[in-house]
């Protein structure tokens, strides 16, 4: 039973990370679709969605078409009742849907100002009264959540949820744009950047090497703020440790050297989202660390 999905541009399409995480996090088999924004191929994309006009969108195993991200969530909660998208607790589930619902409709300071944009962060960027309006209110619903009712892990109701996968994009825009932050949102920005799916979408926006014209503001750029990936790079020549792409299972004919060592895969951009961050791909993990 595999659904079908439609995203744009993973280094910036922020509705497309949240309609991904949905089947990523929560381990649901889908056939990713992906094309670049503002093109034909955007077009096409969507006319085998109808009658989507945006991305994220869906299409279940039957052939319904769900669009919007916040759709897109509740027909898979209802078809999938033995997967915890939503807190078990009642108290934390109400709160969980209110707080996913502002972010789904609010927050437009922030988003009309700091674009998502995963390739690094800006240093300099100087946020307005209502963009400051609107940290302010997240870090209000974050810090209610995480203590009423996240002690039991990192994410705002302890356990991964339906509203940490809303608000995964507005923890890059914190990152990317440096904005001023208290310890609670800080900790909470860093557990989605250091989170191992959130990890594989950026290596895989970085692996498509596109720079989307008038998303990039005219400042400094800065690395990235999350984890330090290992240091890897393409090389032309060498004999792989695998004979085997680890994702595909397909012989290799592209490579990578890490640490000395030289692994191979069965196309470019198997090979270049493995470069951008190696140990956030377990397939990969497993024959680097035999």
């Amino acid at each position: 039973m595999t659904y079908e999905l439609a995203i744009g541009d993973r280094t910036y399409s922020s509705w497309s990370l949240r309609g991904w995480l949905l089947f990523e996090t929560f381990g649901l088999p889908v056939r990713v679709r992906t094309a670049r924004m503002y093109t034909e191929g955007f077009r096409d994309l969507l006319a085998d969605f109808p009658p989507a006009r945006l991305v994220p969108a869906m299409k279940t195993p039957e052939g319904d078409i769900v669009w919007d991200s916040m759709a897109m969530a509740e027909t898979l909660a209802e078809r999938h009742p033995d997967i915890p998208f939503w807190p078990q607790d009642r108290h934390a589930r109400a709160l969980a849907r209110a707080v996913s619902a502002e972010m789904h409709s609010g927050f437009t300071a922030l988003r009309s100002a700091c674009t998502m944009n995963l390739r690094c962060s800006f240093d300099g960027f100087t946020a307005d009264k209502a963009v400051m309006g609107d940290v302010e209110r997240i870090e209000t619903l974050w810090q209610m959540s995480r203590a009423g009712f996240g002690a039991a892990g990192p994410w705002l109701f302890g356990a991964w949820s339906l509203a940490d996968v809303f608000y995964a994009p507005v923890a890059t825009r914190i990152a990317t744009y440096r904005l001023s932050v208290g310890p609670v949102a800080a900790e909470y920005v860093a557990a989605h950047l250091a989170n191992p799916a959130f990890r594989r979408w950026r290596a895989m926006g970085i692996a498509e090497n596109f720079i989307q014209p008038g998303y990039d503001p005219d400042l400094p750029e800065m690395p990235w703020p999350g984890p330090a990936p290992l240091a890897a790079r393409a090389v032309d020549t060498g004999r792989p440790e695998n004979a085997t792409c680890p994702y595909s299972g397909r012989p290799v004919s592209d490579l990578m050297a890490v640490d000395g060592r030289i692994f191979g895969f069965c196309n470019p951009f198997c090979r270049d989202k493995t470069v951008a961050d190696p140990m956030a791909w377990p397939a990969f993990a497993a024959i680097y660390q035999k």
